[in-house]
Order: C-alpha cells, then structure tokens, then sequence
C-alpha cells in the first residue's frame, strides 16, 4: 500500500498572506496555491523547472490593478510576480519562485475587429489561432507565424517579441502592435502608442510612474542614439527585449511599445493589444526542394531567395523522419515522393502567396524554371535532387501543419538523450548561416551528440537542438560548455543567441552583449520596477548589485527527474517525456486535444498537467523510498479483503479532510475521458489513459473505490446475463426512480437500455453462424477466402444489436461470408479504471479465442472504435506480439475489391462525424471510409469536430455530466444542430451516437447503416 504524501513544499507565508488580501481587495479571478496548480506551471517548454508559490487567474484589468497596488505595500515587496500566457516558452521565460499571475483562463476575449481601417482589439490571453479563426469571415489575418500558434497568446507574442515562418515579408510581433494597455506595479494603467513630439512632451510631464518611464526611455535614445545604432545588428530578428534601436519609429515618432514587446513580463502586465491585421493571400503554394546534403540545403537559400519567395523553411532528415513516424505524415505524404537512388539529408519548403492564380502562377514559375534548368554540373554544386509542388491553400496549411509539428516531434526521439532547446533560436545574416552551422555541427559533433535542426533560412535563424539525458549529471555540464561556445560563435558571424524565442534564463549573455549599452536597460527595469519584483533575473536587473539568472543556476527538470528510480521511470515511461511543448492546450474546440482541458480551462486538466502530476507523484514516492511498480506488483498479489480494513479508515480520513497529495493527482486523472486523443496527436507521444489506470490501480490499494467503478468495470461481464432477462434490467433502469438512485448509489446517470433483440435467434434469420471451429471447419476453400469474422464488444452487441446485423446483411450484400466472433469481455473498460490484474486476465483469455480465429487465416474485423484499436494498444502492452490482429472494418473493407457492388447502391451524400480515438490513433482509417464509398458510388465528406463528450462511459459517471456537455457544447452541437445537416450525418463512435441521442434526441446511423439504407436490392 502506497504511503501518504502528507507534505510537499509549503507555500511561503507571504504569499498566503498576499492571497488572502487579494481576496479581501475583491478580486475577482481564481487563486490557487494548492501543489497541484504549482506543479503543473512549474515547467514551460524548457529545460527548467522552477515550483512557484502559487497560481492566480486574474479575470479582468481589475484584477491586475488590484494585484499591482497590493505589491507594492511595504510587507509584499519581496514578493515576486511573474506575467504567463501559454506558457510554451523554451528558455524559461515565465517560470518563477514567486506568484505566477496566468491571464490565459479568462481574459481572452476579442473585444473588437475593425475591418475597414484593418486593426483589432483584443485581450492578450486570446490565443493566435483563435483570433485568426475569428479574423477570416472578414478576409484578414494576423501576420506574426509561430509553431505553437494554436495554444501561444497574444501576450505571450507580444512579450517575447515572436516571429517565425514569413517573418522577412511580415516581420515580427511588434511591426504589428498599434497600441498596448499595461497595468504598472503602482497600478497606474499605461495606454502606449506612437507619439509625435507635442503628445510626448505632455506624457513627459507626468508627474506619475508612466511619467518617469516615458521621460527615461526618451534620454535614453536621444543621448545614446549613436552607440544604439552601432550595437544592434541589423537582422530581420535584431532583438528581443528592450529594444532600444527602434524607440522611434521611421517616421521619427516616440514609441513606447519597442520597449514594451519582447520585455517578457519584466515590465508590466501587458493586458490588451490593438493590433494590425492584413489582408489573407487568396492563393499559395509551395515548392518542396530535395537535398542530398543538409549544408546544401542552407547554401541554397540565398539562391532561391532570388526567385522572391514568401518565405523559405529548412527541415532536415531528423525531423523529417520523425515526421514520417508521426499520424501528421498521413496528411502530406503526396508532396514529398521519394527520390529513386537518393537519400533526401535536407528540404527547402519555398512558399509563394499572391492575391490572383495568375501572379502565383509566375511566382512558381520563376523558381521552377531555374529547377527544369538545371545541368548534372548545378545539380552536383547545389546538391539538389529534385522537387515537387503543392497548389493551394488547403495543401500548403497541412504542409505547415507537418513543420509546426516537427519542433515538438524532436521531443519524441528514441532513447533518454532527446533533443532539447537551449541554443536553439541563433539568427546571423543569411548570408553566413550555411557557414555558421557549419562550425555550429563541428562543435556539436566534437561533443559526440546527436541533434536535429529546422527553421527560418530565408531569415538566417536556425533551430538546432542537441539530443542531452538532463538526468545524467554528466551530460548536464555539456549545457554551459555548449552555450557558451555558441554564444561565441554568433558573435563571430555578427549574430544574435536569442533570434527568436527570448531570452528568459540566457539573459546573463546580455551584459556581455550590450556592453557599456547594459547600464541603460537596468536603469528602464529600474523606472517601471524599483522593486525588482516582475520576473525578476531576466532581461536586465534594477541596479549593478542585483545579479541575472545564470543558465546552470536555476533548478532543470532532469535534476528532479533523476530522483526517480530508472525501473519507475521506465515502467511509467508513457508520462515521463514529457517536455512542455504545450499541443495538448490546443484552443481550436473542432480539435480532438485535449477535451477535458477545453471544457475547463485548467492546466491541471490536460496531458501536460497530468504528465507533470505523475512525475511528481513518482518522484514524492521515491524519495519516500518506494518503487511505484513494485508496490503495484505486491498490490496484485494483495488479498483485497485483508487489505479492507485499512482502505475504510483511509477513505474516512479523507472525507475528514485529511491531506494526501494523491488526491490532487486523482483529481486530475478523473477529469480524463481515457479518449487516448494524447497518444496520437502529442508530439511526444504521451499516453495519459495509461499511466492514469497504473496510477488508479495504486491509488485505490490505498482508498475504496467509488461504487460505480465495479458497475462498469462488470458491465461486460453481467450483460450475457442481462441480455436474457432484458425486461428485468430496463426495467430497473429505465424508472426515472431508479435513475435517481443510480445517480446517487452508484453515480451513474442516463444509462443505456438493452435493445432486447435475440442475437442468436436474429442471426439465424439472417443466416450468419458464429465463427466456432467446428463452423469454419465446414468452410470450402472459395468460401473460406470470401469470409470475414466481426468480433463483438459489449457496446454495439448489446445496446445497438441493430448495428451489428446491419453490418453483417451489408456483408452480405457485398458478397462476402460474415461470421461472428463468440462474445468474449474486451476488457478495455477495466483497464480504463485501473483493474490492470482483471484487465489482463480479461485480454489473455480474449486474445486467446481471437489467435485462434485468426489461426483459420480469416480476417477478424470490429465495429466499435475505441474497442478495436484497444488490440493495437492496450492489449499490445500486456501481450506484445501475442495481441491478436483486428482491423477496423472500414480498414478490411478498403481493402476489397467492392467494384461489383457498385450498382446495388442509389447514391448517397453523407458526412462523417469520427470518434476521437479513431481520428488519432488509426487517422489513416478516416481516409478508408471515404475509399468505401466511393468505391460504391456514394460520396462522404469528413467534418472537422472535437470530442463529443461522452467517451465510454465518462459521460454517463454522474460526476461528468456537466463537463460531458459543455464539451458536446464546444463542438458537436453546432453541427448536429445545422439545419443543412439534417438526416446527413453519420457516426462511427457508438459513445458518439449515445452523446447525439441523449442530448439532442437524435439518431445518427453507423457509416454501415447509410451504406445498406442506399442497397436497391
């Protein structure tokens, strides 16, 4: 039995004290300084981790006002406060000792789109994407590209000064910004935007803290205008943070905003933006350039630029290759064909928007006139191998997709030496970039790492990433050696450290890069914080006695992780790799990742949250001196009633209020829908419903386990019964009584009812035999190659028996010999509710009948997703190699010459609904529907959609039910409601279908189901 973690690390009591006086003060945001919350914002895409002492969610400026007056009284001056967004940062930017003050949850709201004069007003906790989603009825888009678009904030941008892809046409965040609203820490609110000289001498006159900083600000550029200009590089990426070089802009205007943008919340809390928008290219494509040497490819760019493109990317065969791996190749394998006797080491991604076909059309031209032209002679100096070309927006947007992913896929590389960021963002002129990488890779290579790179050549930035195991403490020192040598070498070539993603931790660079310029970016910290206390050690500190942080003084996430034994580490590997990289806080709700976290907007409530808490959770243990597997082995081996007597007192101590930080942890885990969306769609590969059923498994030796538990953990177990007597069990459900007493007893809600149908009798009717040995036995050859063998599950067999005899008539109609599998518990449900002893016991005996089937050399097929893929999953860790093969249907199917069948069917237009676990873990297999019907003369066109909520069994748990449809809410309900629609949709989810059916009462058929109401026979 696990211990109990009755103490972390205490909130120091300054900041209880700060807290409550928030809540005295009115404010209206969530405050939260429980070990969870501090848990999961302790790390950002670095390699830090720093626990801060607690969490607020300021709901409005207000809040903020609130936060930064209280500051500054005289017993919170100590005190830290640190700005966060998305918290994607590579370099450590938004993590902190002190009070993490995180605008994301609430204040992101689009407060204003001006179309005519091409602006727009926002809250800076609105994510990029999502103000992109909301700019595109109006024919505009916000131009600053970033990789993590779908989960980074505005302010986020506007704090590191972001830029990426097309910034040399776009430029970065700043070129964008019109005006900013910023809370000061005397709690004056600061309006920011280009001054001509008669409005800055009235703001000059202030007698207030803006005041101070604006009469600064001004000195300093006009006193050192001379040095200013001579120490910034004149880079497309110059510089992030304190950017003296552009206070006035070209117009000769006073621009408060430079100071402001690439600040990284050392300032002030920036807490609304009016930013420039511009108009979406109407076309675009790309030409995809082949490289048989990575350097090549790098040397290339300056060539290719002549043919002026909008922007180029470089990817190399790392990244591609992980790429390949990824669910995302899927999408864009068409534009990359390989090359016959060629070994692609690099590829330029060379893109051309214009407003007309005709202008794109030339653009392309101009560049694959010069590929068509080239000699053995060109070929052999630009080491290029050929190229291919992607027309239109929709193709180029999931090439992007592909590159976007590829920053977070290098996380997923094999083995404990993963590539991570810490030098990872260098700019030099283009010019010398090839020659740059050059001396950057000999360092890397005379250090023996391996590595990946990818990024902005047309830009000169490249992101190199060395593959470290932060837990050796060995490798550890290599982040100082290498930092500092690459430091070095950008200097070299005229370049910059930080091109792109900030400073953060690597500030203690800047002394030396600013030189005798330094002093007067201390003096601006020390006008808008004389306290030092607004994440403080970043950028430049207030005066010469306060030192920066220093890359190899602040606490990394390895030095944690090595607390934890290798044997838990790899038996829990599914969590531990986690980096930060944030994809599971995607904002697009027509998403799959991540359901519970959109539903709640708390982190603690997603993949990296979970990841974080787990890893914590083992670390708490270890230092506990106890090993996480095998106290799940003797757990197993437990005799569950003599362990009763414990488990009762424990549960009571809880109610009582009895601290454990493993509730904390199961809080978390109970929020997730187990819908494995994670596994597919997160860059590294994190699998939550897995180590969350060895968590509950060990968290439940401990306490009792909630009644309903053992009702859905037995559900496949007692429905062979119940299917007998189905009067006797819908009549017990079916009561509204009775739903009241499940609701409260077992905390079960709106539970299916049986169907009723007589399974062996029906298949008589239809004349299909169950697949026993005796009846294969009796196959003929011609038969035998023409059968198929449906396993059931639980669901479709016993609340939608309609289905699975469609399927079967409908195999039938297309000329096959349907058999089906006798019913076996899958198991999945106990898995998902960490019965791992049942479960595999369960998959064992399964997998024994399913082998056996298999053995007859017949295919063996499922209908309910989330089951079948379970034999590819969670049977495959159990069983390895022994998992039996079982392919979706739609997958069979494709595969079978249905070309016969085509005039049995009057044709039909439907659209596909997927379920999530289908959609991410076997994406492949939406594609395959669409190759069935077509193959039948039907059309089927797939809707982009969330999560419909229900998942299983979570959405029928009384607990889930307001979170079950609030996700419904966020993105089926629009599209089931859609008038257009109506009698059009089809679903391959059989939760999906129960989602539809309780909440809007609708019901939506099986793809099957559509395909046998078109039979004309």
């Amino acid at each position: 039995m696990i211990p109990r973690i009755r103490e972390t690390s205490p909130v120091q009591s300054v900041y209880l004290a700060f807290i409550e006086a928030l809540q005295d003060r009115g404010f209206a945001g969530d405050l939260n300084p429980d070990y969870a919350n501090r848990t999961v914002l302790a790390t950002d895409n670095s390699i830090y981790q720093v626990l801060p002492q607690g969490v607020v969610y300021p709901r409005n400026i207000n809040d903020l006002v609130i936060l930064a007056t209280l500051s500054e009284r005289d017993e919170f001056k100590q005190m830290v406060l640190s700005p966060r967004g998305g918290g994607t940062g590579t370099n450590g930017q938004s993590l902190t000792d002190g009070l993490v003050v995180d605008i994301s949850r609430h204040m992101n709201q689009i407060l204003e789109i001006n179309q005519a004069e091409r602006w727009v007003r926002v809250q800076t906790g609105v994510v990029k994407d999502q103000l992109n989603a909301a700019l595109k009825p109006y024919g505009l888009f916000f131009a600053p590209e970033l990789s993590t678009s779908n989960r980074a904030t505005i302010g986020g941008m506007i704090n590191t000064d972001a830029s990426g892809q097309g910034s040399c046409l776009y430029g970065k965040t700043r070129d964008h910004v019109l005006e900013l609203k910023t809370v000061l820490l005397d709690g004056s609110v600061c309006d920011s935007a280009p001054l001509d000289d008669t409005a800055l001498a009235a703001l000059r006159n202030r007698s207030d803290r803006v005041g101070d900083v604006v009469r600064l600000v001004d000195d300093i550029q006009r006193q050192h205008a001379a040095l200013i200009d001579a120490k910034f590089p004149k880079l497309n990426r110059c510089l992030t943070g304190y950017d003296l070089a552009h206070i006035r802009t070209d117009e000769g205007e006073f621009n408060l905003n430079s100071v402001l943008c690439g600040s990284e919340g050392t300032l002030g809390f920036i807490a609304e933006a009016k930013l420039n928008v511009l108009p979406i290219p109407e076309c675009s494509a790309l030409v995809n350039v082949n490289y048989r040497d990575f350097n090549a490819a790098l040397r290339d760019a300056t060539e290719l630029m002549k043919a002026g493109p909008t922007s180029i990317e470089t990817v190399d065969s790392k990244v591609l290759n992980l790429a390949m791996n990824d669910i995302v190749w899927h999408s864009v394998s068409e534009f990359f064909p390989p090359v016959p006797g060629e070994d692609i080491k690099g590829i330029n991604l060379v893109e051309y928007t214009a407003d007309s076909d005709e202008a794109l059309a030339e653009g392309i031209k101009r560049l694959t006139d010069t590929l068509d032209a080239m000699n053995d002679s060109v070929r052999e100096s630009t080491g290029r191998i050929g190229y291919s070309v992607a027309m239109g927006n929709a193709a180029v947007g999931k090439i992007w997709g592909m590159r976007k992913k590829a920053v977070g896929l290098l996380g997923n590389a094999k083995g404990e030496a993963r590539p991570i960021p810490f030098v990872e963002d260098t700019a030099v002129p283009p010019e010398h970039l090839a020659d740059f990488i050059l001396e950057f890779r000999a360092l890397l290579d005379s250090h023996n790492l391996a590595y990946g790179m990818f990024g902005h050549v047309d830009a000169g930035v490249l992101h190199v990433r060395p593959a470290i195991d932060m837990k050796d403490p060995e490798q550890e020192k290599l982040v100082r050696v290498i930092s500092d040598q690459v430091a070095d070498l950008t200097q070299k070539y005229h370049g910059l450290l930080w091109g792109e993603h900030g400073k953060g931790v690597r500030s203690e660079y800047a002394p030396k890069f600013f030189g005798e310029l330094y002093p007067q970016l201390q003096k601006i910290k020390a006008a808008f914080d004389p306290h030092n206390q607004l994440n403080p050690g970043k950028i430049a500190t207030p005066n010469a006695e306060i030192s920066l942080l220093s890359i190899d003084g602040v606490t990394t996430r390895g030095q944690q992780d090595r607390k934890i034994a290798v044997e838990v580490w790899e038996g829990y590997a599914e969590g531990m790799h986690c980096n930060g990289n944030g994809a599971c806080f995607n904002w697009n709700p027509n998403d799959a990742m991540c359901p519970s976290y959109k539903a709640t907007r708390e982190r603690i409530h997603s993949p990296k949250g979970r990841s974080s808490l787990v890893r914590e959770w083992l670390k708490q243990l270890s230092e506990r001196e106890v090993n996480a597997v095998q106290e799940a082995k003797a757990n197993r081996e437990r005799n569950a009633v003599l362990s009763l007597p414990a488990r009762i007192k424990n549960t009571i101590n809880k109610k009582r209020g009895q601290y454990d930080f493993s509730h904390e942890v199961n809080e978390s885990m109970q929020g997730c829908l187990a819908c494995k969306s994670c596994v597919g769609q997160c860059p590294i590969k994190v699998d939550v419903p897995e180590f969350r059923s060895k968590f509950l498994e060990l968290y439940y030796g401990r306490y009792l386990r909630p009644l309903k538990d053992y009702f859905i953990g037995a559900l496949e177990y007692i429905m062979p019964t119940m299917v007998r007597v189905p009067w006797l069990y819908n009549g017990v459900m079916k009561p509204k009584i009775s739903q009241k007493m499940l609701a409260k007893v077992a905390g079960m809600v709106d539970s299916p009812l049986l169907t009723g149908v007589d399974l062996d009798k029906a298949l008589r009717d239809v004349n299909v035999r169950y697949a026993s040995a005796q009846n294969i036995a009796t196959l003929n050859a011609e038969q035998k190659a023409k059968t198929v063998i449906v396993v059931q599950d639980a669901f479709t067999s016993y609340f939608e028996t309609e289905l699975v005899l469609d399927s079967l008539k409908l195999l039938k109609i297309l000329g096959f010999n349907p058999m089906l599998a006798p019913f076996k518990p899958n198991g999945k449900p106990l898995h998902v509710h960490g019965f791992l002893k049942a479960f595999a016991k369960a998959a064992n005996n399964n997998a024994a009948m399913l082998n056996a089937l298999a053995g007859t050399g017949i295919s063996l097929v499922g209908l309910e997703p989330s089951m079948t893929l379970a034999y590819r999953s969670e049977y495959q860790k159990v069983l390895g190699d022994k998992a039996p093969k079982v392919a979706l249907i739609q997958e069979w199917l494709a595969a079978q010459d249905l070309t016969e069948a085509t005039a049995l069917f009057a044709k039909s237009d439907y659209k596909l609904l997927a379920h999530c676990t289908e959609k991410t873990n076997a994406a492949a297999s939406i594609k395959d529907w669409q190759t069935v019907y077509v193959a039948l003369g039907q059309e089927l066109n797939v809707l982009e959609t969330g999560c419909c909520g229900m998942a299983g069994t979570y959405g029928h748990e009384a607990a889930n039910v307001a979170t079950s449809k609030k996700i419904f809410s966020q993105s089926w309900e629009a599209v089931v409601t859609e008038p257009a629609n109506s009698g059009k949709l089809t679903a391959t989810g059989y939760s999906c279908r129960s989602q539809v059916k309780r909440i809007q009462d609708q019901r939506l058929p099986h793809p099957l189901q559509v395909l046998l109401g078109s039979y004309q026979g």
